[in-house]
């Protein structure tokens, strides 16, 4: 990994971005994770969502999305958030209180940018690859898009920087989030006890999240904590009466890595340069990603998939 990281550095004259270093320096805790996970499920008879191929696309995806990432930090992001950095209201020193209160606000600005995720088909365009995989293991958690990158989805971070915490401490504590996430893509842990599932994102909150069941799409965006989802109206547990159904709606039947990171930007422009008023086809942009146009003036590509 070392190698790798010193390699980067002399193509690109920039160091990677914390983020990006701290979940790479994770990956062998990450495997090894995997491996006790496949194992466990095994021993229970239930490897049927343990399939070679899907767990290939899986790190495809993953290692897809940090060779994007570590180039967008080195062309621009970089850049971004020093010019950023100038802008600041106050400098805030990073003591292991203010550690807290970061990971805190990270958490807040993180489930406004997941429910975006979902909400806006714009950002929806890059978050859909993660929830394109219709099993649920702890690879999952390393399925998705390299256009986050390009929809700018950094905005949900630029609070935290003018209110004055570094930017590398902002990379640092999103990374610290993401990693927690990783551990709640799976089905070899059950229900936990009722104080840590009120508090925290669970993998059975987790899971519920993953689900197209209508009754949990759209639900549980919290990273970290499950508190915000219950606050705004989000939250929605895992229910026996209804077993998760992992997937997408529209679900893309594909393992390749062009058609699963692009298959929903070529949807949406295509519903906006189909014919119609120009505030109706810009709407496409914010939208949810299952709106339509009044139907004496809806696109024809939506018209198919309803």
């Amino acid at each position: 990994m070392t190698a790798w990281i010193d390699y980067y550095i002399a193509l690109t004259g920039h160091s990677p971005e914390p983020k990006q270093m701290l979940l790479m320096s994770l990956t062998p805790v990450f495997m090894l994770a995997l491996a006790l996970e496949y194992l466990v499920m095994r021993h229970r008879k239930r490897t049927g969502h343990f399939q070679l191929a899907d767990i290939f696309t899986n790190f495809s995806l993953g290692a897809s999305y940090q060779l994007v990432e570590l180039l967008y930090h080195a062309l621009f992001l970089g850049l971004a958030m020093a010019l950023l950095w100038e802008f600041r209201l106050t400098t805030i020193e990073m003591t292991l209180s203010m550690w807290a209160v970061l990971l805190f606000a990270q958490e807040f600005f993180y489930y406004w940018f997941h429910r975006a995720s979902h909400r806006i088909r714009w950002f929806w365009c890059a978050h859909v690859v993660h929830h394109s995989g219709e099993h649920m293991n702890l690879s999952t958690a390393m399925r998705q898009s390299m256009t986050y990158s390009l929809n700018l989805s950094q905005i949900f971070w630029v609070p935290l920087i003018l209110a004055g915490f570094p930017p590398a401490a902002v990379m640092v504590a999103y990374s610290i989030n993401l990693a927690y996430q990783y551990f709640v893509h799976t089905e070899s842990v059950g229900r936990l006890s009722p104080l840590v599932e009120y508090i925290f994102n669970t993998p059975s909150h987790h899971r519920a999240h993953h689900g197209r069941n209508d009754v949990y799409i759209d639900k549980n965006y919290g990273g970290i904590v499950i508190i915000w989802d219950r606050l705004f109206g989000t939250f929605q547990p895992e229910l026996d009466e209804e077993p998760v159904d992992y997937g997408i709606p529209r679900q893309v039947k594909s393992r390749n890595l062009f058609t699963l990171n692009f298959h929903e930007w070529r949807d949406m422009f295509g519903d906006m340069l189909a014919p119609g008023p120009l505030h109706l086809r810009l709407a496409h942009l914010w939208k949810p990603p299952e709106w339509q146009r009044p139907p004496q003036i809806q696109p024809a590509s939506s018209l198919d998939a309803a």
